[in-house]
């Protein structure tokens, strides 16, 4: 049962109606996990809004933000965050047994998104304290600076949707994988 207040998304007004009605007509409904944040503070779901959108325009692929976003969420074991994104790294074309290897801390068979996840983990399980060697690695997997940097938002980004939905225990609108 959910911890915090969710208003029904019909009911929402003012920002978090419009924000509501956005997400609707952008993916068909409006997930539980943005319901949730929405009807609490609609300023936190315009920030996590405009963070996916940054991304979405940066540096780093559609399969690259996924792969990051499966390492952080199997890193907490947000069962919601886990399926949301599982869902998502299949519909821009990560394989299923890749999607799970991410989610589990282990290889995929593209080593060029085991380097970046591996990284994220790295960042993330260390608190942001990494050695140049990590570092280094993912600038030898063929990672820029910039590629970097927007590793660093995303895990910011799934890491807010992580302790909400943690905290909340928000209810998973998403198959399982």
């Amino acid at each position: 049962m959910e911890r915090l207040n969710r208003q029904p998304v019909a009911e929402a007004t003012g920002q978090a109606a419009d924000l509501f009605a956005g997400i609707k007509r952008a993916v068909g409904m409006v997930p539980n996990a943005y319901a949730g944040i929405g009807s609490n503070s609609p300023a936190a779901l315009q920030i996590v809004l405009a963070t996916t959108e940054a991304l979405g325009k940066g540096a780093l692929s559609k399969k690259e933000i996924e792969a990051i976003k499966l390492a952080i969420s199997g890193a907490v074991d947000c069962d919601y965050c886990l399926a949301a994104h599982s869902l998502a790294g299949k519909k821009v074309g990560i394989p299923v047994d890749d999607v799970i290897a991410l989610r589990e801390g282990r290889d995929s068979a593209d080593a060029h998104l085991n380097a970046i996840a591996t990284f994220a983990r790295t960042v993330f399980t260390s608190r942001g304290t990494v050695p140049a060697e990590v570092v280094d690695a993912v600038k030898e997997a063929g990672y820029s600076d910039q590629q970097i940097t927007e590793t660093l938002l995303a895990i910011a980004d799934i890491t807010f949707t992580n302790l909400y939905n943690r905290v909340n225990d928000t209810v998973v609108d998403f198959p399982k994988i």
